[in-house]
């Protein structure tokens, strides 16, 4: 029986009733369409967003960051273009925490999420930026390292989130600077056979595919460069062969020497002479900066296919990097620790929309990667979950001069127990407490006034011009601590940290 003969040997109150139906059912689709039809007409006004991270990149490795030493002129240029972030550090200066806190914008012991610890957990994954803005509308693509898993409760092994990005090139742990090892990347591998180039053919495919579409796009792509192990492109063998390089002001043991004890039991302190900081100084940086230079490259790719799509008026760009590094600064290596060059690391913005962009501004005020998330959902016009600890920064692109922070706190769990550390900076003074005592040390405090002295060559704690500050800044850290005791996720040990941090 066809449904049309069905329907005329239906009861009349049937077929009343089916008439009924038939014209909600027009009106739901009519209402649909009138829906559908705003939801366009308000992704031509959301901007498309590309959120670019290095991986241990230090400030010092960018012209536009007062390096004349090197070569990054897309970087350079981007800063021209937009604004330049002075004051901006990772809450958590080591990858798989910090990337987490700059997808979901909340600290590490709110995320639960780091090395020795444990994965993300679905409920705090779901509140994320790439989550949020694809529920939105936004088409939202990944490649590169990833850096965490999520999990459905604690404890158990987590897996990427591969099906939640419409387009996905990312992989697993710290992923391989060979193309052809990463199974998402391999369609690129005969071309870009390092990784880096790939990321940027990857975003420039995916801008090109993305604009023929009305809906925005959000690209997020991580590198894995210059993370060790170092394997620069050959590409570019020429582009620092043979070059000497000037060494920062703070540079050797002699200029660590009143940094705390605890701090030399982790391994960055080691690998100022197992990475060759103190015998290769040349060679090393020579290799550290031809792997930024291959991201400079890819960034200019990526630009370039903006350009080419006919979006770049409405395309904001964010550089930053997961962590700084210390190569060679205080005679110690590597990253985690709250010091200057592994915790500040670079920040250019570039909103094309705005009055500011190409003004070549810089801003002093205190930003931390925790800001992340909330600035890109309120680009995107998505009102930031309550839960997050960031703030939107576009205000500071509108004034410089404003404030969206007082203090952040900076956070080490992972490592060695003497290692561990919780540090608070504000924009000007930084205070850093090392709990772990034994029979040869004992707890530790470490005050720096980072706006006089940004290469923290002078330790404060214990001047008595600096007394007002230090039982400033005291309060500040003990505020942190609390807020550590009362918002610490009930698991992957997390919630022991607020006593064990309490100053004694």
């Amino acid at each position: 029986m066809s449904i049309n003969s069905s329907i005329i040997n239906q009861t009349e109150p049937a077929q009343e009733t089916l008439k009924i139906m038939a014209i909600t059912r027009a009106l739901s689709i009519s209402v649909l369409l009138l829906a559908c039809f705003a939801c366009c007409v308000n992704a031509e006004e959301r901007p498309n967003i590309v959120f670019l991270l290095a991986d241990d990149q230090c400030t010092y490795s960018m012209g536009c960051y007062g390096t004349p030493d090197v070569q990054t002129p897309n970087m350079d240029q981007l800063a021209r273009d937009g604004m330049i972030f002075d004051c901006h550090y990772d809450t958590t200066a080591i990858c798989m925490a910090s990337r987490a806190n700059i997808m979901t914008g909340m600290y590490e012991y709110k995320t639960g999420c780091n090395f020795d610890h444990g994965a993300m957990l679905s409920e705090h994954w779901h509140r994320s930026y790439p989550m949020l803005l694809r529920a939105e509308g936004y088409q939202t693509a990944f490649a590169g390292k990833f850096g965490f898993e999520i999990s459905q409760q604690p404890d158990i092994k987590g897996t990427l989130p591969v099906q939640d990005f419409d387009l996905w090139g990312g992989g697993p742990g710290q992923t391989n600077y060979q193309t052809n090892r990463n199974n998402a990347m391999r369609a690129y591998a005969k071309e870009y056979p390092h990784s880096t180039l790939s990321y940027g053919a990857f975003g420039s495919d995916f801008i090109a595919e993305a604009t023929k579409s009305e809906r925005p796009f959000c690209l997020s792509i991580s590198f894995k460069a210059p993370h060790k192990p170092a394997t620069p492109d050959p590409k570019f063998d020429s582009v620092y062969a043979g070059k000497k390089f000037t060494r920062p002001a703070n540079y050797g043991r002699e200029y660590g020497e009143h940094f705390s004890l605890q701090s030399r039991e982790g391994r960055q302190f080691e690998r100022f002479h197992s990475w060759n900081y103190s015998d290769k100084y040349d060679e090393v940086m020579a290799t550290y900066y031809q792997q930024i230079y291959a991201i400079d490259v890819a960034l200019g790719m990526i630009r370039d296919a903006i350009d080419k799509a006919g979006v770049r008026d409405n395309t904001v760009v964010i550089y930053t990097s997961d962590n700084g590094f210390f190569c060679g600064s205080h005679g110690y290596g590597s990253k985690v620790l709250p010091y200057e060059e592994s915790s500040r690391v670079p920040l250019i913005i570039f909103d094309p929309r705005h009055g500011n962009s190409g003004k070549e501004l810089r801003c002093d005020s205190l930003t931390g990667n925790v800001d992340f998330a909330p600035t890109i959902l309120k680009l995107a016009g998505i009102e930031a979950p309550e839960n997050m600890d960031g703030k939107d920064l576009m205000p500071l692109y509108g004034d410089p001069e404003l404030k969206i922070h007082d203090s952040l706190p900076l956070i080490n769990v992972w490592g060695p127990d003497k290692a561990h550390s919780y540090a608070v900076v504000t924009d000007s003074w930084k205070y850093i407490y090392w709990p772990y005592s034994d029979d040869k040390i004992a707890p530790t405090e470490e005050l720096y006034d980072t706006q006089h002295d940004p290469q923290e060559l002078t330790e404060l704690s214990q001047v008595k011009s600096a007394a007002g500050d230090l039982i400033r800044m005291r309060t500040l850290y003990d505020a942190a601590v609390a807020d550590w005791k009362q918002n610490a996720v009930p698991y992957h040990e997390y919630k022991q940290f607020g006593d064990h941090f309490r100053r004694r």
